[in-house]
């Protein structure tokens, strides 16, 4: 998917931008992604169609009501971002505070105070921020834009919102200092590292390879799994909890992956382990919303990739 920036202004009102085709289009993916990350299935500790895995707190209409409630924002974040394309990247997340917490906000009153996507509303804000700088500042809609401005607006976040000591500290600063995980926002400053290295080649070289398209999500998100520092693993299980599900999942790949025969009764298994020890890697499943909404658009293009 290709977007042309000729039927954009430098300054569009909200009225106008929620009618724009490319507009609709972005929000729709955003929407896409999250429903197809929740409607995989079997995904171990994660909510899926087949229950609410380490969840007792919600379950998959929540994830419907939020998925609804946050595409309706897209727009918003796509305008807030051609709207300031004037602005150097690492001026733009001060001005992008009040909007997410106001996602955040609708996203709580659909799900009656359920946290489903906190981390996704970051990440997809992010992303459909950088859409509308790309599109108002000329430059093609790809990955590899995308992941570099994305990259460029979250410029010293980790050191301006982890590092710092504060007498209350928030999970994520605790997590920080304790392990030294950088969760959402280190993913963020490195441009998605995690998900251009590993789980989005994999997608890709899958679906080109005509696997099916749940097999190939399902083999990017063990893959997500076997390397990411998941502070919500780490946040409910600790380091050995978050070592026990990198482990389980090398193995998973180790022995073929959603290759073998019999990876959907594995998978199974894995989950009932995770519901166990209360464990859900809900870092990699946003990195899998990412990965999907991601493999979207063209990689890169020859007059648009820097």
């Amino acid at each position: 998917m290709m977007l042309k920036s000729t039927d954009s202004a430098t300054v569009i009102s909200s009225l106008e931008i929620n009618k724009l085709p490319w507009v609709i289009r972005c929000a729709e993916l955003a929407n896409s992604a999250m429903l197809n990350e929740v409607n995989l299935t079997p995904k171990p500790g994660l909510v899926d169609m087949r229950n609410s895995g380490a969840h007792k707190d919600m379950d998959l209409t929540d994830f419907y009501r939020s998925a609804e409630a946050i595409r309706v924002w897209i727009p918003y974040f796509i305008e807030y971002g051609m709207s300031s394309h004037m602005q150097a990247s690492s001026e733009i997340l001060c001005g992008l505070r009040p909007l997410g917490l106001a996602c955040e906000a609708s996203m709580f009153k659909a799900t009656s105070g359920v946290n489903t996507h906190k981390g996704t509303i970051f990440s997809l804000g992010l992303l459909a921020t950088a859409m509308g700088r790309l599109v108002a500042n000329q430059r093609g809609i790809t990955q590899q834009n995308l992941c570099h401005e994305v990259a460029a607006m979250s410029s010293g976040l980790v050191k301006r919102e982890l590092e710092q000591n504060n007498q209350a500290l928030t999970a994520g600063q605790r997590l920080y200092q304790q392990y030294g995980l950088t969760g959402a926002r280190g993913e963020a400053e490195s441009g998605f590292y995690l998900v251009q290295s590993v789980s989005l080649p994999i997608y890709q070289r899958l679906i080109a390879q005509g696997v099916d398209p749940q097999r190939a999500l399902l083999q990017a998100l063990l893959s997500l799994m076997a390397v990411n520092g998941d502070t919500n693993v780490a946040s409910r299980g600790g380091p050995e909890g978050l070592a026990w599900l990198q482990k389980m999942s090398r193995q998973f790949l180790d022995l073929g992956g959603v290759m073998q025969s019999d990876y959907i009764s594995q998978l199974k298994q894995f989950d009932r382990l995770c519901i166990e020890r209360n464990l859900s890697p809900g870092g990699s499943a946003d990195l899998l919303i990412v990965t999907w909404f991601l493999a979207q658009f063209p990689e890169s293009h020859s007059k648009n990739s820097n």
